[in-house]
């Protein structure tokens, strides 16, 4: 297993664990941890059905590391812009189901990083903000269109222009969660819903998490065209059978 500086990542009964592991810096992204996350997800194992992406210490991530940001000049920055762009997209699309386990501080970056996990939960203390405009800066990790995608452009523009703290249950409602749980509950509830997901179907699992996002920037024809092509790669496999094969026998029984 590699080790890493930033972050931890560890693989039990199918379901692996990516830990931001910058405690004493709320968990806030720098380079090297964007690239280690890069690396975990692009040495995955064959063994490995669904991800819990969670946070260590009081904070899930407090978003960029501003200690760390320097100027740079206008094509510099686009490349480091594109590179967040590039390791956010692992986890967006893998293939491999990912379940956020979210508390405290989800911030800018963090936000950008906690909304490409497929499956979100966050605790009652959590609360989620675009501070970027106090800042003098623009989101560069994905939000314009990935929490944009989320929770509409409307709202993503209040957001960044007052700054405000969104709380877990605003959240909710609005889409940044799916599950809000009791403080300290969430990396469990996490993991409980990535058991059931790593029962589904490979196939499926892969199917939903790359398919049904690509299929909502399209078109209604070329999406429906799209979803046949899915629905008779995912159908069609010896393991879609057999299952199909057990729950019909079952109900003959």
């Amino acid at each position: 297993m590699t080790s890493y500086q930033f972050i931890d990542f560890s693989v039990a009964e199918g379901i692996g664990h990516l830990q931001l592991n910058r405690p004493e810096k709320k968990n806030a992204i720098n380079d090297r941890l964007c690239l280690e996350i890069e690396h975990a997800f692009l040495n995955l194992t064959d063994d490995v059905n669904v991800i819990v992406l969670s946070g260590s210490g009081p904070e899930f991530c407090s978003g960029l590391d501003l200690r760390e940001h320097k100027a740079r000049e206008p094509f510099d920055v686009v490349k480091h812009s594109q590179m967040w762009h590039r390791v956010f997209g692992h986890i967006r699309e893998s293939g491999i189901p990912v379940v956020a386990a979210m508390h405290g501080a989800v911030i800018g970056g963090g936000l950008e990083l906690a909304i490409c996990a497929h499956v979100r939960v966050s605790e009652g203390n959590t609360f989620y903000r675009l501070p970027e405009g106090k800042h003098g800066i623009f989101v560069g990790g994905g939000a314009s269109v990935n929490v944009a995608n989320v929770i509409g452009t409307s709202r993503m523009t209040e957001m960044m222009l007052t700054g405000r703290d969104v709380s877990a249950e605003e959240g909710l409602r609005i889409g940044l969660a799916h599950y809000v749980v009791d403080t300290g509950e969430a990396l469990a509830k996490a993991f409980d819903i990535a058991k059931g997901i790593g029962k589904n179907s490979k196939y499926s699992n892969w199917a939903m998490t790359t398919g049904l996002s690509r299929i909502g920037n399209m078109s209604s024809q070329e999406g429906l065209y799209t979803e046949s092509l899915i629905c008779g790669i995912t159908q069609t496999s010896e393991e879609v059978k057999a299952r199909i094969d057990a729950f019909l026998n079952r109900k003959k029984s």
